[in-house]
């Protein structure tokens, strides 16, 4: 994001004035003169006179002199002055610029709105003047001094009034205000230092997506318009992917980012409202693949709802419920009624909340209202929250009378598990026959192809081949190095599960893509940058030689996300916890002993 797209020149000149003296304090100017050079913001004459000295105290008096030039002379030119500054080559030299944009970025720079205005105080003494003006018998020349002190004090005093009385009310002599211009940070007292939540956002965030930017409308993504403008042109999420070179990226929720947070991360915590995107209706499926252990919270594309603000869940579409021992995610899209609707996603398959209860072993007279919990409350508290509303009787609707396609389409997944999004008109999902899973093609480990997609015998995924075959793997424990060591073609299988199992975990797509294609400074701090999809990608073509390879890989987006993310607890948080994951099963998969 480029600060120069929602700030106007005059804050802009505002800021450089506040922040000339920093910028000529810099250690080892020359550069940056260069840089000012190179751009023709400085002229020749001056940059000479300046690159010739020697003296650090006439170096730095000598850059103050070229930025009160530039200020007064180009003060047209401002905005070409922070972008050429603000490159990162330049930033990465100069803590001081970069500290100078981050202000910029983050909404924390702050000086008052008026110039400061020079008060003259001065000595007043009633009791003094009285006396001297009372006393008669003083010598002529103390009271002519005295009285020419009182006349020229008595004028001041009328000038005084005249120029207090011509301020900016004044009807015969006003003075122009000048603009108010505000540069304190627009977060309240308690507040998130988040950009999304300013004033100056309301109606339209700066987004990025891989090199291109642009600026997203929220009334026009809530209604599901082309949303994101990029000068006059009007785009589409999908479409502003395209754009951006990246349409083999499905899921524009996480490649579409606000301050490197993405959009799906937004929609989720309520910040923004996105209607559905998709482009076409619902097909049926062919078998195919789960997301792991992990439970997503998300149901492909958001749709808007207007729910009692009151609720803290009003917002929600997945809910985590209980019964007993049996645990699952209960998706509000699906849900109709205690019978109808197969709405309650457990590890092995959909099922309704009458269905749920029974396999939990409840008693037969069991009501689903009060025996399901929510966060330890029984599921008639979002019931009564109307947050969840039971279809009446009569209901039509495919949950309520679904068809034959529609109760098969039920017992899978509506989204794939590993890139999170929903069927689409151009690409259908595959689906397992043994799990609820679903899979794009290129998604699932090895690819689906097309040839299966026409045959009408079951199909299982690598999750339930690993699973239904585990324990024909190993029979004794194996050294870490001696795993490490195996060639990966006798090992394929469990190197695909793991890839996969760790991909359905990633639930907001963090480390799925390349991070240099939306992290512009990315490739500067790491050197060697690694994904899920390219280690998926070698593992499909078979680059990799050992086991040892392909964890080595892995291994390497941990230490990457370690690296760039020191000052950035959140991510830092995703990557150890995805980190902890991988780790734990690939001792499992491998039988790896302590």
């Amino acid at each position: 994001m480029d600060p120069m797209d929602w700030l106007e020149k005059d804050e802009l000149l505002r800021f450089f004035h506040r922040h000339k003296t920093e910028m000529s304090l810099m250690e080892n100017p020359h550069t940056f003169l260069n840089q000012l050079r190179d751009h023709d913001l400085v002229p020749e004459d001056h940059y000479k006179k300046v690159s010739r000295m020697k003296s650090k105290d006439n170096i730095k008096n000598g850059l103050y002199g070229i930025l009160d030039w530039l200020e007064k002379e180009r003060s047209k030119s401002i905005k070409d002055f922070w972008r050429c500054v603000f490159r990162e080559p330049i930033l990465h030299q100069y803590p001081t610029l970069r500290e100078l944009r981050n202000s910029l970025m983050d909404g924390s720079f702050h000086f008052e709105t008026q110039e400061p205005e020079t008060v003259e105080t001065e000595e007043t003494d009633e009791g003094k003047r009285k006396d001297l003006s009372d006393d008669e018998e003083g010598e002529e020349n103390q009271a002519s001094s005295v009285k020419k002190k009182m006349k020229l004090r008595s004028e001041k005093s009328v000038c005084d009034d005249e120029e207090e009385q011509a301020g900016p009310s004044s009807r015969s002599s006003p003075r122009k205000k000048s603009k108010k211009i505000s540069f304190s940070s627009p977060l309240k007292k308690g507040e998130k230092n988040d950009i999304w939540t300013w004033t100056m956002f309301k109606h339209q965030l700066p987004v990025t997506c891989g090199q291109k930017e642009g600026s997203l409308n929220r009334d026009r993504l809530a209604k599901g318009e082309k949303c994101i403008a990029v000068g006059k042109q009007w785009f589409t999420p999908n479409e502003f992917q395209t754009f951006a070179g990246r349409k083999s990226c499905k899921n524009w929720k996480w490649n579409i980012r606000c301050k490197d947070t993405s959009l799906g991360k937004l929609i989720k915590e309520g910040h923004l409202k996105a209607a559905n995107y998709k482009r076409g209706g619902k097909k049926a499926k062919k078998s195919l693949f789960p997301s792991g252990d992990v439970v997503t919270d998300e149901e492909g594309e958001e749709q808007p709802e207007q729910q009692p603000e009151a609720s803290r869940d009003s917002g929600r579409k997945v809910f985590k419920v209980t019964c007993g021992a049996l645990a699952g995610t209960l998706h509000k899209k699906r849900f109709a009624s205690g019978t109808r609707g197969k709405s309650i996603r457990t590890e092995t398959s959909w099922m309704s909340p009458v269905e749920f209860i029974k396999e939990a072993s409840c008693p037969t007279d069991a009501s689903w209202r009060k025996d399901i919990k929510y966060e330890g409350e029984p599921l008639s508290v979002l019931l009564e929250a109307e947050i969840l509303s039971i279809d009446s009787p009569n209901c039509t609707c495919r949950n309520c009378k679904p068809s034959v396609t529609d109760l098969e389409s039920q017992k899978n997944d509506d989204e794939c598990s590993i890139c999170k999004i929903e069927e689409e008109e151009e690409e259908e999902l595959v689906v397992c026959d043994h799990c609820p899973r679903s899979f794009h093609q290129k998604c699932h480990l090895p690819h689906v192809e097309d040839t299966i997609l026409g045959d009408d015998s079951l199909w299982m995924c690598t999750f339930c081949v690993f699973r239904t075959n585990r324990d024909c793997f190993y029979c004794d424990e194996l050294e870490r190095e001696a795993a490490m060591s195996r060639q990966i073609s006798q090992r394929m299988l469990q190197c695909q599960y793991l890839l996969l199992y760790l991909s359905s975990a990633d639930e907001e797509q963090i480390f799925a893509s390349n991070p240099c294609l939306y992290l512009q400074n990315y490739s500067m701090v790491i050197k060697t940058p690694m994904w899920l999809g390219n280690i998926a990608d070698k593992l499909q073509e078979q680059l990799y030689k050992t086991v040892g390879e392909f964890v080595s890989d892995v291994q390497l987006i941990f230490t990457n996300c370690a690296s760039y993310n020191r000052d950035n607890a959140e991510y830092l948080a995703a990557g150890n916890r995805l980190k902890e994951l991988f780790d734990g099963e690939m001792k499992n998969v491998f039988n790896i002993s302590e």
